[in-house]
């Protein structure tokens, strides 16, 4: 049975950031927020916590922490120590399986959270813990173009055989499989059949030059290589991008998209064995917060607090049709019908190889 968050009252502490290391190619590098020679003080004045998240919420977590150790050390006395990796979100979900002991974990997509789950890490249930079934962000995709290149407005202009796609493979990363799935349902929530769906992806990946592993290399073939006229991406990252004097052209079609909900969980059996459950679910309570959701939303993610969403509403396009996962069955299922071996994803690049 899961402890309740517990918030005891009485002392007063500050949390001293000495080094911050970003390790989004190597998801066992970490980030900390103070100096190991540091972590040694009475455990009674000093708790550890390691997060572990993909590498576009760094950004965000750089502002978050300072803002939740604040509030922990006035309410418990505690300093608060946050070790930190980011990298791909299938990568850091193989690093906790494997032994990476994280306390908290925050992927690009429910189904890495489940893998946690199904190896035993995480108890079922996991989404009811906290606000808003355990989704702490949101993001639509949108189709990143070249100054003075070719140009599409809608899912369909995919499938036009001018138009080269760069998107990374989806059974070897998570993120790509929001854009298949955007793609389906831009046929099927429209009327469309499965079939209809399944034509119309062949068509489009008909048109993608290469399958990179993951969404970072798929930016880099994109970018670096040159590759390709249409990049699928999605609007945080273009948002974040903005903020850094980049701007790039592109489009979010607003007639149909997916909503791509980011969780958060607690890690049950490192917080057990490490005795840092209290604040771990006190951090990720905290992430539900306004002054965290205006963090994300301050580099680019939807919020999911209305009243934040409000705050920053022009920034973000309004889509009419915004469908979630549950459109096709939830995760479990998605993997199922769509990336599982010989199913439809498989299917689709049978039929590309006999054409």
């Amino acid at each position: 049975m899961k402890k309740q968050t517990r918030l005891i009252s009485g002392f007063i502490i500050g949390l001293a950031i000495s080094s911050v290391v970003a390790a989004c190619s190597n998801p066992n590098n970490t980030t900390q927020t103070e100096s190991t020679a540091n972590n040694q003080s009475s455990p009674n004045q000093e708790v550890k916590l390691t997060l572990v998240s993909y590498a576009v919420t760094q950004s965000a977590y750089e502002k978050i922490i300072p803002k939740f150790a604040e509030e922990w050390e006035q309410k418990t006395g505690q300093k608060v120590i946050v070790e930190q990796s980011y990298g791909g979100s299938g990568s850091q979900t193989r690093a906790v399986i494997d032994g990476l002991e994280a306390d908290v974990v925050g992927l690009a997509l429910s189904a890495d959270t489940l893998k946690i789950q199904q190896a035993g890490l995480i108890e079922p249930g996991w989404e009811k813990e906290v606000p808003n079934n355990g989704i702490v962000t949101r993001s639509v995709v949108a189709l990143v173009g070249r100054e003075g290149g070719k140009t599409v407005k809608t899912w369909e202009d995919l499938a036009n055989p001018d138009i080269k796609v760069i998107t990374a493979n989806p059974k070897t990363s998570g993120g790509a499989r929001w854009n298949f799935l955007v793609l389906w349902g831009a046929i099927t929530q429209s009327g469309g059949n499965a079939q209809d769906a399944q034509d119309f992806l062949t068509k489009v990946y008909k048109n993608v030059p290469v399958l990179p592993k993951d969404a970072r290399e798929a930016t880099d073939v994109f970018y670096k290589q040159g590759q390709g006229d249409i990049l699928m991406n999605y609007e945080n990252e273009i948002l974040l991008a903005k903020l850094k004097g980049e701007n790039q052209p592109y489009v979010i079609p607003t007639d149909k998209n997916i909503s791509i909900d980011g969780p958060i969980a607690v890690v049950d059996k490192n917080v057990d064995k490490r005795g840092t459950r209290e604040v771990a679910e006190a951090f990720v309570q905290f992430l539900f917060t306004p002054s965290a959701q205006r963090a994300f939303a301050e580099v680019g993610f939807r919020p999911v607090d209305e009243a934040i969403f409000q705050e920053f509403s022009e920034q973000y396009p309004k889509v009419e049709n915004l469908f979630t996962v549950e459109a096709f069955g939830g995760w479990d299922k998605v993997q199922k019908d769509f990336f599982d071996d010989g199913t439809i994803f498989d299917q689709i690049f049978t039929n590309l190889k006999k054409n």
